[in-house]
């Protein structure tokens, strides 16, 4: 895929956004097995297709998951966040009952806090390099 591929026209913007997410688990409580990864991916990909963004790319550990989106810029990163920990939390409570113990079942099952970090494009040295090299009119 090209680098004109990546861009996202818009009505009034053209855009590239990603970011990167990731989420721990309440007290990096080790709760996923491949199975439950497999369905928070899938949960993952629903939200992010209602925010009009696409999940790139997913994985995790037992205790946490990463995330690499695609996003508009009419999204903001805290309520995309908020929904696909939210909607997440409900759906794999709801279908591994039996298989999670109380304290994730009864009690939050995301951490509070997560990682957003901004990626993709050249790095900031070679932007700053292309503002810097711009003609100004005299």
């Amino acid at each position: 895929m090209t680098q004109e591929a990546e861009y996202r026209p818009g009505r009034h913007v053209v855009s590239v956004l990603h970011v990167h997410l990731v989420f721990v688990t309440k007290y990096r409580r080790n709760v996923f097995d491949e199975e439950m990864l497999r369905r928070c991916e899938d949960i993952m990909i629903e939200v992010c297709d209602d925010f009009q963004a696409e999940l790139r790319e997913f994985n995790g550990e037992d205790d946490h998951v990463h995330l690499l989106v695609c996003y508009p810029p009419k999204v903001a990163i805290s309520k995309l966040v908020n929904s696909l920990k939210g909607v997440s939390s409900h759906y794999l409570r709801k279908e591994f009952t039996g298989r999670l113990d109380r304290a994730i079942t009864d009690g939050p099952f995301w951490s509070p806090s997560y990682l957003a970090a901004s990626c993709g494009g050249p790095p900031l040295s070679i932007i700053k390099a292309y503002i810097e090299q711009q003609r100004r009119p005299a």
